[in-house]
């Protein structure tokens, strides 16, 4: 079943999150904005950006509840206190970095794509410093983001390639997926037995292609004929069904039963 809410027009949803409470969270991608929703009331709240930015994109939540953020355009990351309402910003010094996919690492560290360049940054919670890796291809265009244990893994959507940063040292190693330069992977989501899911949205179909970075090596890869050859942009990781959820701009909703051994997709 579906229930319908209404936003604020103007609010073109992006990226929707859900915290511990229930609520659900969107970013306002062409008013500003980031709106709570209240799933009982139906009742929206939208928080504004600073002045200056307009096109928050994806959004992550930490151990707080408190929601970290991507502004494309606005070439910027920053943080929502849920609990005030306030709002800090950090500007990217590299212009035309558009900050893409963000994550959060189990110290509440976010860990942003850079897709406008080769670049993977994140931001002290406490201090709001800036640091920043650079890929070693010049080419590399990081677009989605996902954590396994300590390191970083990035999938380079020109390049076709999964790549492991190593955030001690800032070493990289590239794995070129199934599909090569022809991939032009998408969505990433990260399971629990080590196993980073990547969405090859250059192929017709597309294909849900997993790495078990354990073994250092794909395990998986099943077309999602469903989608035709329409882009799978986002993915989700529900641990408590051990399901992968995804939408389509073929205006279709996948999820996916990760198995047990990482051998077998059950679309």
């Amino acid at each position: 079943r579906f229930r319908r809410f209404e936003l604020p027009a103007g609010t073109h949803p992006h990226n929707v999150i859900v915290d511990r409470q229930g609520r659900a969270w969107l970013s306002g991608n062409r008013n500003g904005t980031i709106n709570r929703i209240d799933p009982s009331s139906g009742v929206v709240t939208p928080y504004k950006l600073p002045a200056g930015l307009t096109d928050p994109h994806t959004l992550a939540l930490d151990s707080r509840d408190d929601i970290w953020f991507t502004v494309q355009n606005g070439n910027a990351v920053g943080k929502l206190d849920t609990k005030s309402g306030l709002m800090r910003v950090v500007k990217l010094p590299t212009a035309g970095s558009r900050p893409y996919g963000i994550v959060v690492d189990e110290r509440d560290r976010p860990w942003i794509a850079e897709f406008g360049t080769n670049k993977i940054g994140t931001v002290d919670p406490v201090t709001f410093e800036l640091r920043e890796y650079t890929l070693p291809n010049a080419a590399s265009r990081p677009r989605r983001i996902a954590l396994v244990d300590g390191p970083v893994w990035v999938d380079d959507y020109p390049r076709g390639m999964l790549i492991r940063l190593d955030p001690v040292n800032g070493q990289t190693v590239e794995h070129e997926l199934p599909g090569g330069k022809q991939s032009l992977p998408y969505a990433m989501a990260s399971d629990e037995r080590g196993r980073v899911w990547v969405a090859e949205t250059g192929l017709r179909p597309n294909q849900l292609t997993a790495f078990d970075t354990r073994l250092g090596r794909v395990v998986s890869v099943t077309p999602v004929s469903q989608s035709g050859g329409i882009s799978i942009r986002h993915m989700t990781y529900d641990p408590r069904t051990r399901s992968i959820w995804f939408a389509t701009d073929a205006g279709t909703v996948g999820k996916v039963a990760v198995a047990g051994g990482g051998e077998e997709l059950r679309p």
